[in-house]
């Protein structure tokens, strides 16, 4: 079949060189259409639920809102898990679903649910558009003019934001900062009792006096007339002289009670940057589904277009965060790694056939492997990122060509019959290694089935590489069966000599007399590989474990968490002096600082959480001698200053991932389920407290769920009963005259902003001020709120998390200078042993061990059954049980160099080095598949076990060292790479590099001696 392939390429050869010039030009414009990321998105496929009700305390939003919610979103097809969070005046509730449901469907689902929910009146949720990886842009609008912050807001809210949302691709804009318009009207109530007149009379007035009416049309003689009534509140003027009642004839209007003005809406967040305290920045957000750099390039079209004409005089669009930056530093990284790999493959491939063309054809498969993948991805719509990019090893990628022309070169430079044209060699060589390279390549797939198995978050992250490897050795091995040989049949037609390079003979050398001394000393050398794999076992046990290294994104993202009960004022001081301290670094360029959450409260969060981006100068600009570890390092003992505050360390997308993931503010947590809040934040202490003395725990805090100071104003029943007053009548008269009603809305053009009635501040700054409010009975008597209710100050829940359907409490740490996995063991067993728990209570680790350990059952699930597959393709293409296990024994020499790099480099084990090793392991296999089938060649053709070993391994030393020295030369730059994405790729590449290097030796020297060890019996009973 493979042969039969070979001959029809050849006589068809110049139409295989033309479909190679259609790949060549169709793969690049496939890499202009590619949709490049800089990170997969890991996290589940995730609905956003936000609730407002401002002046509602944790505790009634948790009971009127939060959970009848939940209660209805229960038991939807899909559904995985449930996380809410209850603050004041906010519910978010995150909806997790199954990795693969369509989210389209699952916000319909949703909404559909939503539909039997009974929420107090005028309470709306709304779906959130924030997701993961949305944040793609990140602005501040200026003024030059001395504009107000309310004017800039409002320029924000009502053109920058309907501008950029009309760009394909963008979902939505979160406008941060600044303050939102809001017309007021606050009342004296002295003012309201000499006039007789009663606060819902001046709300209900202002709702009467704010309408337009239409009265149909009217036909006078030949024209028609609309009929419009025309009463819509205008300006301040309009709103002074709305009627409330009358007094003996005469009127009384607003402007008599009380001020009316142009103020802004109760803070609810600030955003300050560099120097500047207080600016307005907005958060552009991308579409799922929409390739990020194309909808970049409209958003920056869209900036300049704003700047040159469409905002009013002096005020601009300045940019601070692009995503555009860090992706085409990523591919640049990349690109880098790719081009240093192929150069270097190349080098190795001429050094070893010493002919130039010969290395030129083997060569060319790197590029066109990768532009048939590039194909590929656009045909089936996979993106490309860092990962899938960077892990590709152009040495795997290249056997298959790499043993194709190594045979053909070696039968044409040997050819001694001129009976045969060399198109005929070409075939007898495609011939004799087809089958090998056949099977050997469906034994890397199959060594790469847990990467196509891989699930939830490691599946989002390495499936795509998975895939991107698969198109590449399919790519690769359709080059070895048909361009590969037309090539050679143009290039190797001069007569050649196929002798062996300088450094070819002397390995050769070298190699002879350790091969005759190993096959002359079997048990010291079989002791010695055993030794090997022992070491190998056991620094393996000595690895630190990580889920993955962290993405490098060339910023930082710090979280600071300050007491719950903080006010406003306070944390904003806090907040800029934070900033001045990040700036003392020369290396961030920006310093950006959000406190509290924006309108749309789409960051569920209050006053006690702060969080600064800073970006980064490129590394090479920095300071000697320091790195980024040194960089936070020296910003923490500053920050140290600051008592009382709590700060993460992270980095934007990856802070957001991590978010989306466990539901907390943090890289990881251990979540305290139970049922009473100040048990759980008692026990949540105490687990602080051991957690602290356990090295590599940094960024530790309990996020506190009690705290916050509440007045409460409880309704007395009887007492208002005997004045023929309802509850509900009690509490409008607390709403609207502490906190402020919006009673309707004022118009101006297209833009909306509420008028809000409240009493002057000194009637509601104090509890004795508000004892004396007064509240209107039904017969007009007035009496004071200190007689219909009582008083008092009382300590509540500030915030209440939950997750299906149980409320927990978070203590999030963060790990550095020690791996994950021996830091969240050692916790927890103190732990076990230090903090006993009530009954009902228990403890679940969230953030990335978990996802560590899940991973790793799963592999030692399924690498076995990949190895039993394995073996039975090794089986069919041997034919011999004895054959398949000599080749599966080169599975522990793949181990040996790769573990042993990771021990030298320091570097943990993580899920990206386990994809190294299952890399390896294929090409290793690769190896031992070679080497027997040429010994079995020989011993078919009467050589003697001993020559057919030595003869087999001779002829093969040089495919196998070019096969694995070639796939750990093609990752030596990822290995060794510095850059910003090269941190993902790095323990893979170490593997391979490491495993590569030791699995030649072995492979080459110990395979033979197991070979003649496990045929002596079998070729004595044949002599």
């Amino acid at each position: 079949m493979i042969a039969r392939l070979v001959e029809i390429s050849l006589v068809q050869r110049f139409l295989l060189c033309a479909l190679g010039l259609a790949l060549l030009f169709g793969g690049l414009y496939a890499f202009h259409l590619l949709d490049i990321v800089a990170y997969p998105d890991p996290s589940p496929p995730m609905v956003e639920l936000i609730t407002q009700n401002p002046g509602w305390s944790a505790e009634e939003m948790e009971r009127q809102i939060t959970i009848p919610m939940e209660v209805a979103l229960t038991g939807m097809p899909g559904l995985v898990d449930i996380r809410s969070l209850s603050i004041f005046g906010l519910s978010d509730i995150k909806v997790y679903f199954q990795f693969g449901t369509d989210i389209f469907r699952d916000r319909q689902e949703v909404l559909n649910r939503l539909n039997s929910v009974q929420l107090p009146s005028g309470v709306q949720p709304s779906l959130s558009p924030w997701w993961a990886i949305a944040e793609i842009f990140r602005y501040e609008l200026t003024a030059e003019n001395g504009m107000s912050l309310t004017d800039l807001k409002t320029i924000q809210d009502w053109q920058v934001r309907r501008e950029f949302r009309r760009i394909p691709g963008v979902i939505d804009v979160t406008a941060f900062g600044g303050t939102t318009k809001e017309y007021h009207i606050d009342i004296d109530p002295g003012k309201l009792l000499a006039y007789g007149v009663s606060l819902s009379q001046v709300m209900e007035a202002l709702t009467n006096s704010n309408a337009n009416v239409g009265g149909n049309y009217l036909t006078i003689g030949s024209q028609n007339y609309n009929i419009r009534g025309l009463g819509l509140i205008d300006d301040i003027h309009d709103i002074e002289n709305v009627m409330v009642s009358a007094r003996d004839g005469t009127p009384v209007f607003v402007k008599s009670l009380g001020t009316v003005s142009v103020g802004h809406r109760v803070r609810l967040g600030k955003v300050g940057i560099d120097d500047r305290d207080d600016a307005v920045e907005g958060v552009v957000l991308l579409q799922r589904g929409y390739k990020a750099l194309p909808v970049l390039d409209q958003v920056r079209g869209k900036v300049q277009e704003l700047n040159a004409w469409k905002l009013p005089a002096g005020v601009k669009v300045s940019t601070f965060y692009d995503r555009t930056a860090l992706i085409h530093t990523t591919v640049e990284t990349v690109t880098d790694i790719l081009i240093s790999g192929m150069v270097l493959v190349f080098v190795i491939l001429f050094v070893f056939l010493g002919h130039f063309r010969a290395a030129l054809i083997v060569a060319l498969t790197i590029p066109l492997s990768l532009l048939f993948t590039f194909g590929m991805m656009v045909l089936v719509g996979q993106s490309a990122n860092l990962i899938s990019l960077g892990s590709i090893d152009f040495g795997i990628i290249v056997d298959a060509t790499l043993i194709m022309v190594e045979s053909i070169f070696f039968h044409l430079a040997h050819a001694k019959s001129h009976n045969l044209t060399v198109n005929q060699h070409i075939v007898r060589a495609a011939r004799q290694v087809g089958r090998p390279i056949f099977s050997s390549t469906a034994i890397i797939v199959v060594a790469f089935i847990p990467l196509f198995t891989m699930t939830g978050v490691p599946g989002k992250i390495f499936a795509p590489m998975s895939v991107t490897y698969g198109f590449a050795l399919a790519g690769a091995l359709i080059m070895a069966f048909t361009l590969a040989p037309v090539l050679c049949s143009f290039l190797l037609r001069d007569p050649l000599s196929e002798e062996d390079t300088k450094l070819v003979r002397a390995i050769r050398s070298v190699y002879h007399r350790i091969l005759k001394y190993s096959l002359d000393h079997q048990p010291l050398v079989l002791g010695v590989a055993a030794g090997l794999l022992l070491l190998t076992f056991a620094a393996l046990q000595s690895l630190g474990g990580e889920f993955m290294p962290a993405l490098e994104e060339g910023n930082l993202w710090v979280r600071a968490t300050m007491p719950v009960d903080i006010s406003f004022d306070q944390a904003a001081r806090l907040t800029s002096d934070i900033r001045r301290m990040f700036r003392e670094s020369p290396e961030i360029t920006t310093i950006v600082s959000q406190l509290g959450r924006p309108d749309d409260g789409t960051d569920p969060t209050s006053f006690f959480n702060a969080e600064f981006l800073a970006n980064l100068k490129p590394q090479k600009e920095w300071r000697p001698g320091i790195d980024k570890d040194a960089l936070i390092e020296e910003i923490e003992g500053r920050l140290h200053q600051i008592p009382g505050i709590i700060f993460n360390f992270s980095q934007v997308i990856q802070d957001n991932v991590e978010e989306a993931m466990s539901g907390v503010k943090g890289e990881n947590s251990i979540k305290l389920f139970g049922t009473d809040l100040k048990t759980m934040e008692a026990k949540a202490v105490e687990i602080e407290s051991v957690m602290r003395t356990i090295k590599g725990v940094k960024d530790l805090g309990v996020f506190r769920l009690v705290g916050q100071p509440n007045l409460l104003i409880h309704i007395d029943r009887e007492a208002s009963a005997r004045y023929g007053l309802q509850v509900a009548d009690v509490n409008a008269v607390v709403q609207a005259a502490i906190g402020g009603q919006a009673v309707t809305q004022v118009y101006e053009g297209e833009r909306l902003f509420d008028l809000v009635v409240r009493f002057l501040p000194e009637f509601r700054q104090d509890v004795e001020s508000i004892g004396n409010i007064l509240v209107s009975t039904r017969d007009g008597a007035r009496i004071p709120l200190k007689q219909l209710a009582k008083i008092t100050s009382h300590t509540g829940a500030f915030i209440i998390y939950r997750e299906n359907n149980e409320r927990y409490i978070p203590i999030k740490f963060s790990v550095r200078d020690r791996d994950l996995q021996s830091t969240v063991e050692e916790a927890q067993t103190r732990l076990s042993t230090q903090v006993t728990l009530p009954e009902r209570y228990r403890m679940e680790w969230a953030g990335q061990y978990d996802q560590l350990r899940d991973e790793q059952r799963r592999l030692l699930t399924i690498v076995p059954i990949s190895l039993v597959i394995i073996f039975l393709l090794l089986y069919t293409t041997f034919n011999s049980f004895k054959n398949a296990l000599l080749v599966l024994s080169t599975v522990p020499f793949a181990l040996v160099g790769g573990v042993l790099s990771l021990v030298t480099t320091q570097t943990n084990f993580s899920i990206s080095a386990a994809v190294g090793v299952i890399s390896t392991l294929g090409v290793a296999i690769l190896g031992g598949v070679l080497l027997v089938s040429r010994i079995e060649e020989f011993r078919l053709s009467g050589l003697s076990l001993r020559e057919a070993v030595f003869q087999g391994a001779d002829v093969q030393m040089r495919p196998i060292l070019m096969a694995t020295l070639g796939a750990a030369i093609g990752l030596l730059p990822a290995a060794l790479a510095t850059g910003i994405g090269s941190q993902a790729q790095k323990p893979l590449a170490r593997v391979v590099v490491g495993g590569m290097l030791t699995a030649a030796f072995l492979i080459l020297v110990v395979l033979p001696v197991l070979y003649e060890l496990v045929h002596r019996r079998s070729a004595a009973d044949q002599d």
